[in-house]
This record gives C-alpha cells, structure tokens and sequence, in this order.
C-alpha cells in the first residue's frame, strides 16, 4: 500500500522518493532526528528530546510516514499519524493540548490526527508534500476514516503580527462552520497585533486549504515551538475534484 515512488528534478538531477510507513523503532528514530533538525536548530523550538532526536509522549502511539531519497536512503520528509483508537490510548489528540476540541468530538471515531510534518530543506518541493499526502490518503481510506485534524504552524518571531496576519486574511473563504469550531486554551492576542501585513501562505498550508479544508477557528500560541497554530481539518468526501483523483486511489 505504501510502496509509493517519484522521480522528480531539483537542481538539474533526477531525484527519486519513495514512500513507506517506519516499522522499526531505528527508523522512528529517523523520523525523529529530522523533526529535530527542522524544528530545533531551523525553527529554535524548545523541544524534549535528547541526542538530536526530537521525541515526545505521543510518538509511541503514533504511525509515521517517511520519504526517502533513493539514492542514499536517507529520510527526507516525515508525518507522524495518530489514529481514532491510538488517541484514546494516549489519553487524546495531541491538539487537545492547544485547543477545545468539544465541538470535533462526535467525529473522533473516524478522525485522524496528522502532526509533526517536516521537510528537509534541500527538499522542500510540491513533490515531496504531494508524497507524503499521497501516503496520508491511502492510509486513511485502507483504514476507512473520514477526517483529518492538524495544527498548521506560523512561526511568531515577529512578535505575531504575521500569524495575526494570516489568520485575518484567511477566515472570511476557509473559517470552518461553527458546529466545527475549536478554540485555543492559549490563544495569539489577534486584537493587539497588526492584522493588515501581507502575507504569504506556506506550502503546507496552501496545499491543506487547496485540498478543500477548513480552519477551524483562531489560532493558538505554541511557546515550545514559537508558533501560531491553527487547527485544521479535512474531511475526505470535501476534497477538491482537482486533487481526488491525485489522492485518492
């Protein structure tokens, strides 16, 4: 299901992915070291693990999705996946940590938690994102689940003003309905901060709103991480015709 290859061209050469989910804890520890090449020494987050490997409560419970570059093996791109039954073995959604997820809770039985996405920078290409997606969706429907939740991260070196930003430029087309609403236990300070800057979507971001999901309220403050997050959510049956067919197999 998940033996999943492209080739694509960066930098004049040929680069060929593949895809897999990590079976071994070696190649957790994989997933785990480029978390903490990203997110620690790219991002400066604060994180809890040890010996370059970022490392939390949650990815025991976890699936993790990997991509690979052929040619030397290594990992280039990581998603880690919690699903209806793991969540209720740890105890919830890692998000439940960040937001009031009471509104989302009669779904959980068919929602998975996506988290801890990241790219290796000499691989940040729609290439390598559409992998990874493309693994997120053959999993959900051999599971068959319906939804997917996920924090989708601005950094606030800025003091805010850019997630502010961003969060003022997006919820008039995206905002979810508000029987979908979330609300952060920690919430970005929206009202103090400029909300008039220009703003450029990541690709991650622009790739989940492309897709067709919402998001579902305003957004949080991750201090380990000095982040905005807000949470969003893609149900398979609203997937953008565009894309289904590039997804879903």
């Amino acid at each position: 299901m998940f033996a999943k290859q492209l080739t694509l061209k960066s930098n004049h050469q040929q680069q060929r992915l593949y895809l897999s989910l990590a079976r071994t804890s070696t190649e957790v520890a994989e997933a785990q070291r480029l978390r903490y090449k990203v997110f620690a020494e790219e991002m400066d987050a604060q994180l809890s693990g040890t010996g370059g490997l970022d490392i939390d409560g949650f990815d025991a419970y976890c699936d993790h999705l990997l991509v690979r570059e052929s040619a030397t093996n290594q990992v280039i791109g990581t998603y880690r996946i919690l699903s209806p039954y793991q969540s209720c073995e740890a105890g919830g959604y890692y998000s439940a940590g960040e937001f009031d997820l009471t509104r989302l809770s009669h779904l959980f039985q068919s929602t998975v938690e996506v988290g801890r996405a990241c790219v290796h920078q000499n691989y940040r290409n729609g290439g390598t994102i559409t992998m990874l997606w493309a693994g997120l969706a053959s999993y959900m429907q051999m599971h068959n689940y319906e939804n997917v939740i996920g924090c989708a991260s601005t950094p606030i070196h800025d003091g805010g003003h850019m997630a502010a930003s961003m969060y003022h430029k997006l919820k008039d087309e995206y905002l979810s309905p508000s029987e979908y609403r979330v609300f952060p236990h920690n919430p970005l300070p929206i009202s103090s901060l400029n909300k008039e800057m220009q703003v450029v979507c990541s690709p991650l971001i622009k790739g989940y709103l492309r897709l067709g999901a919402y998001i579902c309220g305003e957004p949080a403050w991750d201090a380990s991480f000095n982040t905005a997050d807000m949470l969003v959510m893609l149900p398979l049956s609203k997937i953008n015709s565009r894309y289904a067919s590039h997804f879903l197999k």
